[in-house]
């Protein structure tokens, strides 16, 4: 690991207005994270996890406070700009999926090929589905695949565009026992051999145990946690 943060959250904050008050999701967080590294973000259901990975990742902006991503302040970036960052550097994987019902799993891995314009590396995607274990499953739609299969294939294509940054939030929240601990050894051992930096956002103290570092989230504010 360098000393150079990936992600530096510096004096973070977000405050969102409802019909009677204003109300803060995220109050002045401050942290770093480093190449390679795998990361906790464990608080219960309302706590700002969720926020906090939206603006630590660009898809959301700070009200106060701003997140520098490889180095670039977030703030001085417009929707282009950031998209584009997440574009070329940045995976995703969702509780829900996010799957494409039409497509099947390996157009569903290639899809991010053609979002950013280039050709379809149907190659890689198959060994990464192969890497996954749905060698046998190319051509199903999510449709005809198990939930903890469909989170294989979104693991898979988030691994498409070889990311130096994985957000999983809950991936595993709506996955039985067995299938979620499957996913859990996958999303490690792909972080161990491409040396993708993971941040995972989870209420599971089973999985943020498996990180280097851990931080609980209470009421907005982030608190670093020991080994």
């Amino acid at each position: 690991m360098t000393n150079t943060p990936v992600i530096s959250a510096k004096s973070l904050s977000k405050t969102v207005s409802t019909n009677q008050q204003d109300l803060t999701i995220v109050k002045e967080v401050h942290f770093d994270i480093y190449p390679a590294e795998s990361v906790a973000i464990v608080g219960t259901s309302g706590a700002g996890k969720s926020t906090l990975m939206a603006l630590l990742s660009g898809l959301d902006i700070a009200s106060s406070g701003d997140v520098e991503l490889f180095g670039r302040s977030l703030n001085t970036l417009d929707d282009e700009q950031r998209a584009a960052i997440r574009s070329e550097s940045v995976g995703f994987v969702f509780q829900s999926f996010l799957l494409i019902p039409s497509l099947s799993a390996l157009e569903n891995v290639t899809l991010p090929c053609l979002l950013r314009g280039e050709k379809e590396d149907r190659v890689r995607a198959e060994l990464l589905l192969k890497s996954v274990g749905l060698a046998d499953r190319l051509h199903h739609t999510p449709a005809q695949l198990s939930g903890g299969e469909q989170q294989r294939v979104a693991i898979a294509r988030a691994f498409m565009m070889q990311p130096k940054i994985l957000f999983a939030d809950e991936p595993t929240g709506n996955l039985d026992q067995k299938t979620a601990a499957t996913v859990i050894e996958l999303l490690f051992r792909l972080n161990e051999e491409s040396g993708t930096t993971l941040v995972l956002v989870t209420h599971d103290p089973h999985l943020a145990q498996r990180c280097h570092r851990r931080f609980q989230m209470s009421e907005g504010q982030i608190e670093e946690l020991g080994a």
